[in-house]
């Protein structure tokens, strides 16, 4: 199974690692810090190559408990080592837009009590969706940009752990999604927590604290349905 490096540090740029497997355009390794998408999250790209040999990875996906890299050419089947290097801008967008939204839910969730529905993220802008009870005026939706710009302000730390999944799920507030969608075969939940705030199981990649994702502004609110709502928003 491949070693996913992103998992216990997102801010690995670079890395080396053997060929397991090279099939043409499509490359596993040993061990990788391209993230391959999920949550919400796109996958990562960048580049694979040792000295004049050299690809860019255009997609990344799980397959079988590996990582398959996807290049943008052929390699040689005669390469043993790889050097991987991420397209960084595109990767720290992820993170501070990613952290971002689980700021955004602990602040709507702490003051309305409204559950995440969905939810997606590019490298400029993302939205999430919510089982909102109340009316969704622009008087909420500045009220919640306030109180999410106010508690990405305060600096606070992000810490990223494992627990059991028996007792993992046996605490409600870390499943805040509408439905579980943690996979029965996953025994040890990846969690994420944004300190005094919001505590989630997660397996994205997330700054390490809420200053490094700056202010965020909605630019966009709407209703999809009775109760579920939708903000989109920017970061600054």
């Amino acid at each position: 199974m491949t070693e996913e490096v992103f998992l216990r540090d997102s801010y690995t740029k670079e890395f080396e690692a053997h060929v397991v497997k090279l099939e043409g355009r499509e490359v596993i390794l040993e061990r990788t810090a391209f993230y391959p998408g999920g949550g919400g999250q796109p996958t990562d790209k960048g580049s694979l190559g040792i000295g004049p040999v050299k690809a860019d990875v255009v997609d990344a996906r799980r397959a079988s408990g590996n990582i398959v890299h996807v290049l943008d050419r052929a390699i040689p089947d005669t390469v043993r080592d790889l050097r991987g290097t991420l397209d960084w801008a595109r990767r720290f967008a992820h993170m501070r837009y990613h952290t971002a939204l689980h700021v955004l839910s602990g602040v709507i969730w702490r003051n309305f009590e409204a559950k995440v529905t969905g939810g997606q993220m590019r490298a400029d802008r993302a939205r999430m969706d919510f089982s909102f009870p109340g009316e969704w005026t622009a008087d909420v939706v500045g009220e919640i940009e306030r109180l999410t710009n106010e508690a990405l302000a305060e600096e606070r730390p992000v810490r990223v752990y494992e627990l059991e999944r028996e007792e993992a799920l046996a605490n409600p507030d870390l499943i805040r999604t509408q439905a579980n969608l943690v996979p029965e075969r996953v025994k040890q939940i990846r969690i994420v927590e944004i300190e005094g705030l919001d505590t989630q199981a997660d397996g994205g990649t997330h700054v390490a604290n809420t200053r490094e994702v700056g202010e965020m502004e909605i630019t966009g609110h709407k209703s999809k349905g009775r109760q579920n709502k939708r903000t989109e928003f920017v970061l600054r």
